[in-house]
């Protein structure tokens, strides 16, 4: 039987703080769970209103309605331990790396995580004002991707100027970079992508030694100012891969 406590310490993991206390994130819907109990990731908790899984315990509609953090409640709810990497797994010189600098809307997240697994990129680095993977809206977004792609939180310009000093290729996008198809691209570097409003940062972006440019249609169209950054992505994660 749920009780009270349960569910306060289940609600207390809509928000970042009470994640980071209990070192555990919310996952929802069959599938996703599914993927989770085939991972490695350590589920504590399982909640179903229907007798999915040996180890769930039932629960009723309402009291699932309780703790999910959908508009509508799905059948089943899992409390999951979150998973610490090691940053250097994020290993530039050997394969493709995305840099996220400030992307802090939870949609545009989840989405470019799960584009990242679409397109074979193991590891992402974020600055830490980016938002919180681990945020229900994030995890939901991901579909299921964020058990496959490590996402590292860090000093975003320390990690990039290391990266630098290296001798990696680290790209960037700017309204005065290279036309991203004609650009000759390679087979590993960082790929940074900046803030909704703001791009890339001054810091970053001094980091950055090739510059590109996703060139709209016709090259003299007015139109949109920019593209959403998760649509970006996918067309500079695409043509990375097609090459």
């Amino acid at each position: 039987m749920i009780t009270k406590a349960d569910i306060q310490r289940i609600k207390a993991l809509s928000d970042k703080r009470g994640r980071e206390e209990q070192g555990a994130f919310i996952a929802e819907g069959e599938k996703l769970i599914e993927e989770l109990r085939c991972a490695k990731l350590h589920i504590r908790h399982l909640y179903a209103t229907t007798p999915l899984w040996p180890e769930a315990e039932l629960i009723t509609p309402k009291e699932m309605e309780r703790i999910s953090q959908l508009k509508t409640a799905n059948s089943s709810l899992a409390v999951v331990d979150i998973p610490r990497y090691d940053l250097r797994l994020a290993d530039p010189s050997r394969n493709l790396v995305l840099a996220l600098d400030r992307v802090q809307n939870p949609g545009n997240l989840g989405t470019i995580i799960r584009l990242a697994d679409w397109f074979g990129i193991s590891d992402i680095v974020c600055s830490a004002d980016c938002a919180d993977c681990f945020n229900p809206k994030v995890v939901q977004a991901t579909m299921g991707a964020i058990i496959r792609v490590r996402v590292h939180y860090a000093d975003l310009a320390e990690w990039l100027a290391r990266q630098q000093h290296a001798g990696t290729p680290i790209y960037g996008t700017f309204l005065d970079g290279e036309n991203i198809y004609s650009k000759s691209l390679t087979h590993n570097g960082v790929i940074v992508m900046g803030n909704e409003g703001q791009g890339i940062g001054a810091t970053c972006a001094a980091t950055v030694s090739e510059r590109l440019y996703i060139p709209p249609y016709p090259a003299d169209n007015s139109g949109s100012e920019s593209l959403n950054v998760a649509i970006a992505t996918a067309i500079i994660c695409s043509e990375f891969r097609r090459r």
